[in-house]
């Protein structure tokens, strides 16, 4: 059988947000080649002897996009059926038809995958409906650019001011300013609803809004950090009675979910369903003595025995007690209380029964009261 190359959309950030024909393609990888705004979750779909490839940015520079190209060319004429993840649709804003080419060019057997946009998503997750009885009539998608030293967008800013509908813009931190900027400058009211998301559909998910005026002056004074969305429009409007996924209880939170062994974990799903972002202790690229220690993390779980003393292990038990200090503890079953109490932590919630999610509404409980 020949190999074949996947072109798959790995959607707007969350790592559930890809479709079921995209995760089914990534189980069957040999390889997985991925933009480094992939949800790195995402990336334990693949067999665990897959190799692993981060190829950088979603938008590189044009002589390291020939190398993702004649990489993707490489691996499938070794034999190996290899998955391409690619941030938001491989077709929108990407560049996922100029590898297709390539590898038409190259005879090189490939499908794509459709993966849902980034302004799709995120705009649904920020309680935003791009398009609304009485919004307007059209829809406008405008590229951004990571920075200066890439291709500028090309944009008829007249024409675009004119337009009754929602304009969606892709923008990096530099380029925010001067979009707003230039919409005003071209004749779109400085008053007009507008709001910019960051991070979508991630717990870290933030949402502003203001008028065009506002929102040009906030960024002038802190520029935003990361990939941004713009939106304009009266569809901007609804937002307030739209929000969903910023009101659910734990939205803002930080939650460390210690690993247990002894049963299935999914106890970080159960937290991230009510809003709270969930690092886990077998994450190795995240500094999270560092995130305990300048108070960034809010909630610390344990399960079980083990996964306290781990915990006592990897950062001592003289300091366990001090780095939790001002952090809530919960704990699920006796063993895990019983441990956490030889290694000096006292719990805020100690369940001496129950199931995870027994536990994840006991934390939600906790930070309502509070």
């Amino acid at each position: 059988m020949r190999s074949t190359v996947y072109l798959i959309g790995a959607g707007p950030g969350a790592p559930d947000l890809i479709t079921l024909r995209g995760f089914r393609c990534l189980q069957t990888a040999d390889v997985v080649i991925f933009d480094h705004m992939v949800h790195p979750r995402l990336l334990d779909a693949a067999p665990a002897a897959a190799e692993r490839i981060d190829v950088g940015s979603a938008a590189p520079q044009p002589t390291d996009q020939e190398a993702i190209c004649y990489l993707l060319a490489e691996k499938a004429r070794e034999g190996k059926t290899v998955a391409r993840l690619k941030w938001g649709d491989p077709f929108l804003f990407d560049h996922g038809g100029e590898e297709a080419l390539f590898l038409h060019e190259q005879g090189i057997r490939f499908e794509v995958i459709p993966g849902v946009p980034a302004a799709i998503g995120a705009t649904a997750y920020a309680g935003i409906p791009i398009t609304y009885p009485g919004g307007g009539d059209t829809v406008t998608f405008i590229r951004g650019h990571e920075d200066e030293g890439r291709e500028k967008a090309k944009v008829d800013w007249d024409s675009l001011a004119r337009l009754e509908g929602t304009i969606v813009c892709y923008a990096g931190p530099k380029q925010l300013p001067k979009m707003l900027d230039a919409l005003m400058s071209h004749g779109r009211a400085a008053e007009e609803s507008a709001a910019v998301i960051v991070n979508g559909t991630l717990s870290s998910q933030r949402t502003i809004t203001g008028t065009l005026a506002e929102l040009a002056q906030t960024f002038k004074d802190q520029p935003v950090s990361g990939a941004a969305l713009l939106i304009v429009g009266k569809v901007v409007n609804f937002r307030e009675h739209l929000r969903w996924f910023d009101s659910r209880p734990l939205y803002g939170r930080c939650a460390l979910v210690m690993h247990s062994k002894e049963q299935p974990d999914d106890l970080a799903e159960l937290l991230e369903a009510q809003g709270a972002e969930v690092i886990v202790d077998t994450d190795t690229k995240l500094d999270i003595y560092r995130q305990l220690l300048d108070r960034k993390i809010d909630a610390v779980t344990f399960t079980s025995a083990s996964a306290v003393l781990s915990f006592a292990a990897n950062y001592g038990v003289e300091q366990a007690s001090d780095l939790l200090a001002h952090t809530l503890v919960a704990t699920l079953g006796p063993a895990a209380a019983d441990a956490a109490g030889r290694a000096g932590i006292t719990p805020a919630i100690q369940l001496q029964s129950g199931s995870q999610a027994s536990l994840a509404d006991a934390i939600v409980a906790h930070f309502r009261g509070n």
